[in-house]
């Protein structure tokens, strides 16, 4: 009788081992996977940025393929580029040959797509009306030009969230160096170097923020430039507020300690708006899953006996 219960719980026992043991060897590995490339960063960048090429040689051939077929559709002169270039700078793709190729692949989408189902739809045996059969190439074309923007957009979306997250640890190192003497553009460039493992995105526009000021460029500049690239309303409050302190002089340190305490509020009082929104969006689970099955477990037994004892009895 209890063969089928032990065997039953060996398995799950087993299982859940299994995963544990799997979950504890993963989470090993990445950290020692992060202390590695730490590691490496600091004392091989170069070798690491060799090899960073390499890997990269056979994505660049697939880029300039595709790149060939985007330039006879959208030239570098054209307003649409330049939007463009704005939208692949705020996803952080800064590479020049990525706008051709994507809208390269955009038109291969285009045209592949219909094609392919063309192709089946005359393989097929079964005919089916032509009208049907061009409406539905036409709409696998419009879905071959919507893909590659709705990609676009989610990539946006996803780092404009990952940096959002990153902001308010990233403003505390600032005042901490601030405080402790560095000047704005040391203190940028430290904090972009010791959040380059936890938040490679930002840590990257910090990165470019600093290269641009090396590079000649006026800090009001870098700051805006900075806040366009990123497209968040937090980014361009802190490049209003480092203006304005570095114009009239104020305290730096206080601005920012101020700034990092409002953004850090802000922040709890979005989760509070979010959790409050909680038992709306648990309405639907709970009465399409949840209150079915208490409804099975708790009713069934009863229905069970009051059909036993009221109509099998009779008979």
């Amino acid at each position: 009788m209890l063969a089928p219960f032990t065997i039953a719980l060996s398995a799950f026992v087993v299982v859940f081992c299994g995963v544990w043991a799997g979950m504890a060897l993963y989470r090993e590995l990445s950290v020692r996977r992060a202390v590695l490339e730490k590691v490496r960063h600091e004392t091989a960048t170069d070798f690491r940025l060799e090899g960073a090429d390499r890997r990269h040689g056979k994505r660049d051939g697939i880029m300039a393929l595709f790149g060939k077929v985007g330039r006879l559709y959208a030239g570098e002169k054209t307003p649409k580029y330049s939007v463009l270039r704005l939208q692949f700078l705020q996803a952080g793709i800064r590479n020049r040959m990525a706008i051709p190729a994507f809208w390269g692949v955009k038109i291969a989408l285009m045209a592949a797509l219909p094609l392919v189902f063309f192709t089946f739809r005359l393989a097929s045996i079964v005919m089916s009306d032509t009208i049907a059969t061009l409406a539905i190439g036409c709409g696998l074309a419009l879905a071959g030009s919507y893909i590659p923007d709705a990609w676009l957009r989610v990539r946006i979306s996803g780092r404009k969230t990952r940096i959002s997250r990153s902001l308010p640890d990233a403003l505390d190192m600032l005042v901490v160096c601030v405080e402790a003497g560095l000047a704005l553009d040391a203190a940028i460039h430290r904090v972009a170097e010791e959040i380059q493992l936890t938040y490679p995105e930002l840590s990257d526009e910090l990165r470019l923020y600093y290269l641009e000021l090396r590079a000649g460029t006026a800090r009001e500049d870098a700051l805006n430039n900075l806040a366009r690239r990123t497209d968040l309303d937090e980014v361009q409050s802190l490049a209003s507020l480092l203006i304005q302190t570095d114009r009239f002089g104020t305290s730096l340190a206080q601005g920012l300690r101020v700034y990092a305490d409002s953004f850090r509020t802000k922040r709890f009082m979005r989760a509070e708006e979010r959790a409050a929104t909680l038992p709306t969006k648990l309405l639907i689970p709970l009465v399409f899953f949840i209150f079915p099955a208490l409804f099975v477990v708790i009713v069934l037994p009863a229905a069970m006996r009051i059909y036993y004892a009221f109509i099998v009895a009779e008979f």
